[in-house]
Parts: structure tokens; sequence; C-alpha cells
């Protein structure tokens, strides 16, 4: 039985005061300098930032970033603010839930084929595990990687149905493209279908999402590539959240209230 199973779901309010209470949501750690450093980054073209995905010439002025950024993840649209706390409003965490709920719902329906990934094993391993779990339960496939592919100077495989980067016996924070793009270019050296939804986050979900597979992402308030995309069409869904708060516990709830809001518990 999945995690999330084990509680009752959270209503709408009490999952936002969740969000603020554990720092997922509200005044979050990730500091504005920070944000605005990464804001400006992306919009120079610093390919890092982009997360595999292709702005071309459409992101080069950071106010239009930071713009995106309070409409979609709610960090302090003023831009003379520019160190000292941030936010990501809870409110827009929810809605993305509830989108990405509709997406699952969608999944569950076609028993699509589903691949699970993540940059962050250390906070976000759980929630994609937990609902992979359940999307298989409904009758999805699973998508199950190639052995041996490599990215990055590391391994990329799969450990409770997520693929991760993994160096040294480790596994690997990462914003980096490439090993999604080893996941799939291996899927098609096998001759094996691509999967028809791709939830992740960083530049496991650009990836996916460049190449034109439908795909939900996590984002922290200094991503913002993954909140372009989703502005422009590339992403279905991008969920504003801090990324790695103190516990991954933290995240339990709000994996309960997809999963419920998608009608799999």
């Amino acid at each position: 039985m999945p995690i999330a199973s084990a509680a009752a779901a959270p209503s709408r309010a009490e999952l936002v005061d969740h969000l603020v209470r554990t720092r997922i949501a509200g005044e979050v750690a990730t500091p504005r300098e920070n944000n605005l450093s990464h804001y400006r980054r992306l919009a120079n073209g610093e390919r890092h930032y982009w997360f595999g995905l292709e702005f071309g010439e459409r992101w080069v002025d950071e106010q239009d970033v930071l713009a995106v950024m309070a409409e979609r993840c709610g960090v302090v649209d003023d831009p003379h603010h520019r160190q000292g706390q941030d936010t990501i409003d809870p409110e827009l965490t929810v809605d993305a839930l509830d989108r990405t709920a509709a997406v699952l719902r969608k999944a569950a329906a076609g028993q699509h084929r589903v691949l699970f990934a993540t940059g962050h094993p250390g906070g976000l391993l759980d929630v994609h595990r937990a609902t992979a779990e359940a999307l298989r339960a409904a009758g999805c496939e699973i998508v199950v990687i190639p052995d041996g592919l490599r990215a990055d100077d590391g391994m990329v495989f799969q450990f409770a149905d997520v693929a991760m980067l993994e160096r040294g016996a480790t596994l690997w924070h990462t914003h980096s493209p490439e090993p999604m793009a080893a996941v799939l270019d291996g899927l098609e050296r096998a001759g094996r279908p691509l999967p028809d939804l791709v939830m992740a986050d960083h530049g496991w979900a650009g990836c996916a999402g460049q190449r034109g597979i439908d795909a939900v992402g996590f984002a922290d308030c200094n991503d913002p590539a993954l909140f372009l995309a989703e502005a422009e069409g590339t992403l279905q869904v991008t969920i504003p959240l801090d990324d790695h708060v103190q516990s991954p516990r933290h995240y339990d709830p709000l994996t309960t209230y997809l999963l419920d809001a998608a009608g799999l518990r």
C-alpha cells in the first residue's frame, strides 16, 4: 500500500496550511537574490538553466521571466525587491496539483505508459514512487528503463520505479537533461515505445517536454525553465514548491491530496 494511502486526504485549506508550516510554499528557504540570479542567467542564455528546453530568443529579458514566475509560482512581483525573503504561493501549488490530478486521471483511464524520474532524490523520490505505485494499480504501465545507461559521468538507473542519476553508489542531485536523454534514446535503440507521460522535475522533465512527450514537472522558485515551458505549452503542468525541505515526509500530505484528487486512492 502506498505511504500516501495511510492517512485521510487533507482538504485544500488543510494542505495550504501544511505547505506554509513546512515551508514547501509560503515563505520559502530560497533567497530572493538566488532566484533573481537564476532568472538573469536563463535570460542570458546559460543552458544549464534551460533544463534541456529550447527558448531561442523568447526569454532574453529578466523582467519577463520574473513576471511569469510571479504569475505561475507566486514570487514577489516587485522588480525592486532584490534580496531577502521570497515566496511561493501555496494556492498556486494546490491549483497545479489539481491540474496534475486531471493529467493522472487521463493516464489511468487510458492505461498509459508512464515514466517517473527525479533529480531531487533527497526530497521528491517518494512522491514519484507513490504516484507510480498508484498508477500501476490503476492499470498503467510504469516504464522500465534499459540497463547500462550512462550520462554526466554517472549511471542512469531505476530505484522504486523512479529513474535517477547515480555516481559512486550515491543518488545524485542533478538539473541536467542528459540522463533523460539517455533514457529516451535507450528506449528508441531497444525498439521500445516512448512513454505517453513523464512525471519528473528539473532537466528530466524539460528534456521530455522538449521532445514532445506529455510531461508534468515539479519546480522550485529558482528554477524558472519549467514555468516558462508550461507558459509556452511545452509542459502540461509545472507544480511550484520547495523541492527539498527539511524532511521528505513533509511531502506526504501533498502526495495524498494529489492521488485522492486523481481518484487513485
